[in-house]
């Protein structure tokens, strides 16, 4: 049974109440999701549970959970906010450029794409400007983006040219096969030189904006890290991600006690304009030659002063 208690005014998300009939008893929420509700596609309602926009008996489900008769489902398709994207003359700090993908360094500071409150300015936007046929399976508001960093982490971000290539680049996320390194200026010293952290991240309970460790209802994700440097009450972390959380990086560091400087959302200021963290390198095979490919972005000018007045005097190690 469907209640689709849907509100056509500007500025109103639609909500659809499901009761799992005896029939799907046993299925998983995402393969009944995709069989009660065909005007969603897979992806569609897997992104929606992993915002925590579906919830399955009152809880944040997720997508392989299992279903039983007489659960009901609720689902939030939140408003869509319909923006125009519009090429704009942005300068770009391109790595690699071909027929088939752009590495470029991004900066702390830009947005990927258009979205609430940010509707012009993007890296889209830029992207737009330089290169106006850019893959078109990201959506309108998307195109050629395959990957994201949050708007103040700055380094390597690949995009798409074609669909060919972005499918190919999706799918090498997908199988964990990009390889993907990070540089955080962390608070304090760890205890360990080197170490992986395996915590679970999921929707905070609470705060919609933030994720968090939930070792019931989390995501799997792996972070490996290895300690470049020490001094002055901070550490220069190397991460390594063998997942794709959102804020996968800022959450286990937090989990570990050793919050990323500048993290306004997790972490601790220390004077810092922004969360020091870079993309430093990126690992890929290219979509079109099958080459191993390796890019890495310069350390930016924030994030050297950041390390210079963190280690000013002699490190730890």
């Amino acid at each position: 049974m469907i209640a689709d208690r849907s509100h056509t005014a500007q500025g109103v998300n639609r909500m659809i109440e499901l009761t799992v009939p005896n029939e799907h008893a046993g299925d998983r929420l995402d393969r009944y999701l995709a069989l009660a509700l065909p005007q969603f596609s897979r992806s569609r309602l897997q992104a929606l549970i992993r915002a925590g926009d579906v919830r399955l008996r009152e809880q944040p489900a997720r997508p392989r959970e299992t279903v039983r008769a007489g659960d009901v489902v609720r689902l939030i398709e939140p408003v869509v906010e319909e923006i125009e994207d519009k090429a704009q003359e942005i300068p770009l700090a391109i790595l690699f450029e071909d027929e088939d993908l752009l590495v470029l360094n991004k900066p702390a500071g830009l947005v990927v794409h258009p979205g609430a409150g940010n509707q012009t300015h993007t890296l889209v936007n830029a992207l737009l400007h330089h290169c106006p046929n850019l893959s078109g399976i990201g959506g309108m508001q998307r195109p050629g983006i395959v990957h994201r960093l949050d708007k103040d982490t700055s380094g390597c971000l690949v995009v798409a040219k074609n669909d060919a290539a972005h499918q190919e680049l999706a799918r090498q996320f997908a199988e964990r096969e990009v390889k993907k390194i990070y540089l955080a200026l962390v608070a304090g010293r760890l205890k360990r030189p080197r170490g992986t952290i395996d915590a679970p991240i999921g929707r905070h309970p609470v705060q919609r904006k933030k994720m968090a460790i939930d070792q019931r209802r989390g995501r799997a994700a792996i972070t490996e890290y290895r300690v470049l440097q020490s001094g002055g009450g901070f550490s220069l972390v190397e991460c390594a991600l063998h997942s794709g959380r959102t804020h996968q990086i800022r959450v286990h560091l937090h989990h570990l006690g050793h919050p990323i400087i500048g993290d306004a959302l997790y972490g601790k200021n220390a004077g810092a304009r922004r969360q020091m963290l870079h993309s430093w390198k990126l690992g890929f095979t290219h979509p079109q030659t099958g080459e191993r490919r390796f890019f890495e972005a310069p350390i930016p000018e924030d994030f050297q002063a950041a390390l210079d007045t963190a280690f000013k005097q002699a490190p730890d190690r």
